[in-house]
């Protein structure tokens, strides 16, 4: 299935590119499904349909579903209460009724990946289509389930799972009581569920796509998002640049603009595949508006990001991290060797990067950033890597 990310800053009108996008793809007699994320349904809105938690035919091949995070949140914290039943019933608490329960912030952002990861699996669609919140959100949201695994992972390891029919006794022998079996199998459900959304995210048939002003403002934006994509390894397929002015206007007050944009656009395309949508002049709204947005096709992914180790062995004794980040400052970024893990600081941007087999066994001899891409060279670690004669 092929999957479209899309997001930018806020006000770029990334939903109603989304919902123009989606409704292109069935346009070919492409199965689409857009999945909103907004609770005050604006992709219904640009559709001109109603979306809620089940989904809704919005035109030929085109369905709409804005999944409902008070209703998974109910759900999810009620089977949470019936697996600790015996520890809450042992500490005297009061069970909460699902009809008393909200959610809670970060609810929204959950019920959206376990959307995304059903959507991406099930078969009765071939593209899909996800408006994401705003730029600054979508990033944080696309980084989630990495990092949530990774806590899973230290505060339950999985190998310790191994020692189930001992816990009993180890918990005697220790005088603390260990962690209950309920506990580990829901850390396990939980990471295989973030597992599933994580492979959704590193396919090679997912592609975000950036929607953008071109402006100043949309400019700043839209480097702070390539940068933040490109560090979690994330592909953008084209950037589009939404509202773009005539060149050829009589009206005199829209030389100032129109050449302001002209310059985002040359600079812009230096680096990405840019594709223009009109200001059609009003907001778009149905299904005529939409068509005539004229939004670009989904098209065939490119090639994953290359995060490659280039051996140099042989002439300069060191091997070669290449990461791209595009947009990178240098005086921004900071490494930081963490065992066998790499911690990269971007930006406003951090991710802790698992190393390379080859590279755990080396030294940080240095790193450079050049021409948009981090490379950090490893010298090997003679008592890990001996040479031979």
């Amino acid at each position: 299935m092929r999957t479209i990310l899309i997001t930018g800053p806020g006000g770029s009108g990334r939903t109603t590119l989304a919902a123009a996008t989606a409704l292109a793809a069935a346009s070919e007699g492409t199965r689409t499904l857009v999945l909103g994320t907004d609770r005050t349904d604006t992709l219904g809105a640009a559709l001109g349909v109603k979306t809620g938690p089940a989904p809704v035919q919005a035109a030929p091949h085109l369905t709409a579903w804005r999944p409902d995070a008070a209703q998974d949140f109910r759900r999810d914290l009620t089977a949470l209460q019936d697996r600790a039943s015996s520890a809450l019933d042992l500490l005297g608490a009061s069970r909460l009724d699902p009809e008393e329960l909200t959610a809670l912030p970060g609810a929204e952002e959950l019920a959206l990946l376990r959307a995304l990861r059903d959507a991406a699996l099930s078969e009765q669609y071939d593209t899909l289509v996800v408006d994401l919140p705003p730029a600054p959100q979508a990033l944080a949201l696309l980084a989630l389930p990495e990092e949530l695994r990774r806590y899973l992972r230290r505060l339950l390891p999985p190998e310790r799972q191994a020692a189930r029919a001992l816990r009993p006794v180890l918990g005697r022998l220790a005088g603390v009581p260990m962690p209950a079996e309920w506990l580990y199998g829901t850390s396990a459900r939980w990471d295989l569920e973030l597992a599933a959304v994580e492979a959704v995210l590193a396919d090679r048939d997912t592609v975000v796509r950036l929607v953008a002003e071109p402006g100043p403002a949309g400019a700043d934006a839209l480097r702070t998002a390539g940068l933040g994509l490109a560090l979690r390894g994330l592909r953008t397929d084209v950037v589009v640049a939404n509202r773009v002015l005539p060149e050829a206007s009589p009206d005199t007050w829209l030389a100032g603009p129109v050449a302001q944009q002209r310059k985002t656009l040359e600079e812009w395309r230096q680096s990405y595949d840019v594709r223009t949508v009109a200001h059609l002049g009003s907001d778009p709204r149905g299904l005529d508006d939409l068509t005539a947005l004229a939004v670009p096709g989904v098209e065939q992914a490119p090639p994953a990001a290359d995060w490659s180790v280039t051996d140099r062995l042989g002439e300069e004794g060191v091997l070669v991290w290449q990461i791209p980040l595009p947009g990178a400052i240098r005086e921004e970024l900071d490494l930081v060797r963490r065992g066998d893990e790499l911690v990269v600081t971007a930006g406003r941007f951090r991710r802790l990067v698992p190393l390379p087999s080859a590279l755990r066994r080396c030294t940080v001899d240095g790193a450079a950033l050049r021409e948009g891409e981090l490379r950090i060279r490893f010298a090997p670690d003679p008592k890990l890597w001996p040479r031979t004669p």
